[in-house]
């Protein structure tokens, strides 16, 4: 509960911090692209083994072009119904706008990711669920949220308690 409330408080600030930088700065390449969307596309497999080491892979763009300088790629990692004791780590630039990070799951279960990508003053955080080994899927807990900033979110952090 208390990393999605830090999350949250980080992400409005990031967005309130968006606003600021555009009404005050006159250059343009920094801010020339900001109407065009930053995407941001996850090329981890949904299938993995436990106890290998995974690359955790995001491949930023925006306006079909690589994305090499973003301020932030964190991937944000936990096994279902755990988020709470879930992990951040830092996405390092490979090459190409291809950010990565490695990670380790060592026992069978479903686990979900969010790749947190700030660029250009723009964020996303797409998400993907991740199969690892063979888990009982009838002790698997669905995540529900979908990552929106809806007004729904406040629904699904009611859910934590």
């Amino acid at each position: 509960m208390k990393k999605l409330l830090i999350s949250l408080v980080m992400i409005a600030g990031v967005l309130a911090g968006c606003n600021n930088a555009n009404k005050t700065d006159d250059s343009t390449s920094h801010n020339e692209g900001t109407s065009v969307e930053v995407k941001v596309d996850i090329q981890t497999p949904e299938k993995e083994e436990a106890g290998k080491d995974v690359d955790l892979v995001a491949h930023v763009t925006q306006g079909g072009k690589a994305v090499n300088d973003a301020d932030e790629v964190k991937f944000e990692v936990w096994e279902s119904g755990n988020r709470d004791n879930g992990q951040m780590l830092e996405g390092k630039l490979d090459k190409d706008g291809i950010y990565k990070a490695t990670t380790k799951f060592d026992h069978d279960g479903v686990y979900y990711m969010y790749a947190h990508t700030t660029a250009r003053g723009l964020h996303t955080m797409p998400k993907q669920k991740i199969v690892v080994g063979n888990p009982d899927m009838s002790k698997v807990k669905e995540d529900k949220d979908d990552g929106s900033m809806g007004m729904d979110m406040n629904d699904s952090s009611a859910d934590d308690h």
